[in-house]
């Protein structure tokens, strides 16, 4: 049962958060519009909750592509390559761009230090920036899990395919 729930929540936590994240900005739009044009008002609030929102949605949005690795690429190119050739540019690529997500780690936490000694709090909703801001890390760090994930699905999977191919990618099912 546990191991149920875990592998559901593995499989679509990045789904559920995005989603969630862009309900909350969706409702507060229309709660903004109908206020607006329905009663000659505004609420100030329904700005900030729509921003952290939307950055949420775009962090988790990020980590849920690359665990099904949606993120842009160029395919074609790669696809032309020999299966040796293509498999060596995609681990090239994929080390360099762990590179870029543990410097953005290390970055989101110099952030947030400064957040945490220095706080300031939200215009409207008077919150601590340091909390919402935490999506920078939290989003950083997903990726990167994700990405590594990719790699050890790919050695138990015996070395089979290229790490983290899409089907529709496989350059042996394009051979067959």
């Amino acid at each position: 049962m546990i191991r149920q729930a875990f592998g559901f929540l593995e499989r679509h936590f990045e789904e559920f958060l995005s989603c969630f994240a862009l309900s909350v900005v969706a409702v507060c739009v229309f709660l903004q519009v109908v206020m607006r044009y329905g009663f000659n008002s505004a609420l100030q609030w329904t700005e900030e909750i729509a921003a952290i929102g939307m950055v949420w949605a775009v962090y988790m949005g990020a980590a849920l592509c690359v665990r099904e690795r949606f993120h842009i690429r160029i395919m074609a190119g790669v696809m032309l390559l020999p299966r040796l050739g293509a498999t060596t540019v995609v681990i090239i690529a994929d080390l360099i761009w762990l590179g870029f997500l543990v410097f953005m780690l290390q970055v989101s936490v110099d952030y947030l230090t400064v957040l945490w000694n220095f706080t300031s709090t939200t215009p409207r909703l008077g919150i601590n920036e340091f909390y919402p801001q935490t999506v920078v890390f939290i989003g950083y760090a997903l990726m990167t899990l994700r990405l590594i994930q990719i790699y050890v699905h790919w050695v138990r999977g015996g070395f089979r395919g290229i790490p983290g191919m899409r089907p529709e990618h496989d350059i042996d099912a394009a051979e067959a």
